[in-house]
């Protein structure tokens, strides 16, 4: 299994928006995808808005990666 934890080490804030998604993930998450994900109760928990943006903790953007994450 890869180290996931390691975007958080590389990571300058506790939260990532959004918009943010694809720059903190390499690419994995797209964030029109993230959009539609929240809006079917399947993506990232416990999410909040700061203004105008839509914003998630780093931890549970890594561990909703891991959920995802399956060896191929």
């Amino acid at each position: 299994m890869i180290n996931l934890d390691k975007l958080k080490t590389n990571w300058k804030s506790p939260f990532v928006s959004r918009e943010s998604l694809e720059k903190f993930s390499g690419g994995i998450i797209n964030c029109r995808t993230m959009r539609n994900l929240d809006c079917q109760k399947k993506g990232i928990p416990n999410r909040f808005r700061i203004g105008r943006k839509i914003v998630y903790s780093v931890d549970d953007v890594i561990d909703w990666l891991k959920s995802k994450y399956e060896d191929v």
